[in-house]
């Protein structure tokens, strides 16, 4: 089980954050705080191994909230889940070590592919035996073993992930997840969710096409960055 603190001041938003969370496994979530001293002291008594942090918290800057866990001892991972969108934010970000940045407004799959490839980064971490450059490599997703198979997240099949990308590949224009499951013969949510995994991994970009009614239709065009035939994840810092 991997334990989640999710962190945002807008309690319904946190509700909604805890809800996706607790669709994914091993995940579960072990509490909530509104702001960076609740933060601060939920992960005190809850030692969790994530948090999802916002940024825009009412008493601090929730990047102003990590040195603080470190100066404390706490250890735990920690996303960004943000609607900030100045380079500066990101920056920091990545300075303080988080180990992934999500912007708002984004759906259940755009969290879940996320959660995912940390899970597979952390268990990597964990069951580590380095005993050379090579083990190093491996660790932190810079390489892979020669004969092993693209890891992708639970449930995704490297057979499907690369007919999906072939026919992303070969659109002419951008492809609705509908369109790709004609194309296909998957179902609209598989299609979809290969979709999306190649969006978050930086393989395919997304627009919206707005129609008369409803919600904006997603379109995806394939950007070309693959390894090896099939879209990686790209590393996750530890």
């Amino acid at each position: 089980m991997i334990r989640v603190l999710v962190v945002d001041d807008d309690f319904m938003v946190a509700r909604v954050h805890r809800a996706f969370v607790g669709r994914v496994e091993p995940f579960r979530v072990v509490g909530v705080a509104g702001s960076g001293e609740e933060a601060l002291a939920a992960v005190a008594e809850l030692r969790p191994d994530l948090v999802l942090l916002d940024l825009y918290l009412p008493d601090v800057f929730g990047l102003d909230v990590i040195p603080r866990l470190r100066a404390a001892g706490h250890h735990c991972d920690v996303m960004v889940i943000s609607a900030a969108r100045e380079a500066d934010a990101v920056r920091g970000a990545v300075r303080n070590g988080v180990v992934d940045y999500l912007l708002k407004p984004f759906e259940f799959e755009d969290l879940r592919v996320r959660l995912e490839r940390y899970a597979v980064q952390r268990g990597r971490l964990l069951g580590a035996v380095v005993h050379s450059q090579a083990d190093v490599d491996r660790a932190l997703a810079k390489t892979a073993p020669a004969a092993a198979a693209p890891v992708l997240p639970k449930g995704m099949s490297v057979e499907t992930a690369e007919l999906v990308e072939q026919t992303l590949r070969d659109a002419d224009g951008t492809l609705s997840a509908s369109e790709c499951a004609a194309l296909t013969g998957v179902s609209r949510v598989s299609a979809r969710r290969y979709l999306e995994y190649f969006h978050t991994v930086g393989a395919a970009d997304v627009s919206l096409r707005y129609g008369v009614a409803g919600r904006p239709e997603r379109r995806y065009r394939f950007r070309g960055a693959v390894t090896g035939g099939l879209a990686l994840p790209p590393a996750v810092r530890p």
